[in-house]
């Protein structure tokens, strides 16, 4: 994707974005939900202990590789349930915040809750924007042809063929997520390092003791791999539609409003309820990076009005259905992948041209 300057904000743009906060509190949107919460919470925590609870009563048994999927989903939707409480959406305070966010991060799913907060923040506050979005300076992906020339070695091969080869690198996502939890708590940088570091080790020694305990060493590597390989491609496949192949610009952009600093790089999912539920209602990416602290379950009536209101003052709003999501993901991959084996004068032509 090419790397596209922002626009500065001028005087006709002040006030847009209030309007449009003022239209969605308006409508009731921004109330927090607590039943909504707490029966989602029980249902999964309920799912969670059935499988483990299946787990066991299966014993070693080659059929248990037919659990790992539906372990990376209730998995996957935990995450994506600490994911609303870091962003404020359950609780109003930050104590209970932080303590439900730990409890649920690191013992539960096994992953930094406190690194998560900070790596996403960054994201949100400068999506798209390199040298300041996490996410748009990815080791797996290069965004830009630019990334695509700083790649050396295996790296740049990678790069090379990066649309082929983008399903396979999601499966490597939960065991990056695991070594970045493993280095931050090692280094403390959290605001909670005791916390964090205990009920991260609890994780993954219960893990470990379940896993060894009730499979042989090869049936628990090959479950273990197989669980980490799904939970990798389905975190990827919810969070890549939201960002991956839309507008990037670099680090020193000019600055623009909020309202198209949240809009223009993101894309929403145009698809049934059936799917946003699988994608834990981030399918509504324009919607969650414009309220952040909304509850899920009030960005598909939310995004009606931010749909209308973009048409009303003329801000581009991005949607595709899921097919056509991973289609245009896999064009600009590919785009930026064939600039790697391309001559500089060529590569900035294709920029410009794109």
């Amino acid at each position: 994707m090419a790397v596209q300057d922002a626009p500065s904000a001028g005087p006709t743009r002040r006030g847009e974005f209030a309007e449009l906060h003022r239209r969605v509190t308006q409508a009731g949107l921004l109330r927090r939900r607590p039943l909504y919460y707490a029966c989602r919470s029980a249902a999964l925590l309920a799912a969670l202990a059935g499988l483990l609870a299946a787990f066991t009563a299966l014993g070693d048994s080659w059929w248990q590789l037919a659990l790992a999927p539906l372990f990376a989903f209730v998995m996957g939707q935990l995450a994506l349930l600490g994911h609303d409480v870091g962003h404020g959406a359950v609780f109003a305070d930050r104590r209970t915040t932080d303590l439900v966010g730990v409890v649920l991060g690191n013992l539960v799913v096994g992953m930094s809750f406190g690194w998560w907060v900070d790596d996403h923040n960054r994201h949100h506050a400068h999506p798209n924007r390199m040298g300041h979005d996490p996410a748009a300076d990815s080791l797996l992906f290069a965004r830009t042809a630019e990334q695509a020339g700083r790649t050396r070695g295996l790296r740049r091969l990678v790069a090379r063929h990066q649309a082929a080869l983008f399903f396979p690198l999601l499966s490597f996502q939960a065991l990056g997520l695991l070594l970045v939890t493993a280095l931050t708590l090692v280094r403390g940088d959290v605001r909670h390092p005791v916390l964090e570091r205990t009920l991260a080790a609890l994780h993954h020694v219960l893990a470990v003791a379940l896993a060894v305990l009730v499979l042989s060493p090869l049936r628990a590597l090959a479950f273990t791999a197989l669980f980490g390989a799904l939970l990798g491609v389905y975190l990827g496949c919810i969070f890549a539609p939201n960002h991956k192949g839309m507008p990037m610009s670099g680090p020193d952009a000019g600055r623009t409003d909020f309202l198209r600093r949240q809009v223009l790089p993101s894309r929403n999912l145009r698809a049934g309820r059936f799917v946003h539920f699988l994608f834990g209602g981030l399918g509504y990416q324009i919607e969650h990076h414009l309220f952040p602290a909304m509850p899920v379950a009030a960005l598909r009536p939310a995004a009606r009005i931010v749909r209308a209101y973009c048409a009303e003052v003329g801000v581009p709003y991005a949607e595709a259905g899921l097919t056509g999501c991973f289609r245009e993901i896999l064009r600009d991959l590919h785009a930026v992948g064939r600039s790697v084996a391309a001559p500089p004068a060529t590569v900035a032509a294709a920029e410009a041209a794109r």
